[in-house]
């Protein structure tokens, strides 16, 4: 139902007027992951991101240049289960689902929350610390989970949250 209602009525907005007035709708969907980084971090989070992430894609067509021609599944947990999502990226679309899918090409486990937040949003982004602080399992192609990294951190500066992002990680130490 979402998807048809995504193609049918978000799509055009790009074609039709600016990536500026795409942004602006972007922004007023997306205010929950907003409210998430300015307030306490939930196991709602990656979904959020995952979704704000899937509309970004529909909504400006600069950040769709992310997506041309690239295809990848990716499977994100954490260690508890109380996080499972799935993010497919093919035919210059993005689907989501909140649930494991089996064929995925990169499995990423992390600890928490809050260690989804560090390996994403800390100042270098380094794979190795957080894999040698058992913070992040990674099974799959690592190129695949930097393409991530840099596509959340690029919807985080297009939704002009980046302000509330290194307040966050700040908070959790990693600034």
């Amino acid at each position: 139902m979402f998807s048809f209602f995504k193609r049918l009525v978000l799509r055009p907005i790009p074609q039709l007027f600016s990536d500026k007035a795409g942004s602006a709708v972007l922004r007023f969907v997306t205010r929950s992951l907003g409210k998430q980084l300015t307030g306490r971090l939930t196991d709602e989070f990656l979904g959020l991101l995952l979704r704000g992430m899937d509309l970004a894609f529909d909504l400006n067509k600069q950040y769709r240049k992310n997506i041309i021609d690239f295809n990848a599944r990716y499977l994100f947990t954490t260690g508890d289960g109380k996080v499972v999502a799935s993010a497919t990226f093919a035919g210059n679309n993005m689907k989501y689902v909140d649930r494991a899918i089996p064929d995925w090409d990169i499995k990423v486990t992390f600890k928490d929350t809050n260690a989804l937040l560090v390996f994403l949003f800390s100042k270098d982004q380094d794979i190795l610390n957080s894999l040698l602080a058992n913070d992040v399992e990674v099974q799959g192609n690592l190129n695949l989970l930097y393409k991530f990294g840099f596509m959340a951190r690029d919807l985080v500066h297009r939704l002009r949250i980046d302000h509330a992002v290194r307040d966050l990680a700040h908070n959790l130490g990693v600034a």
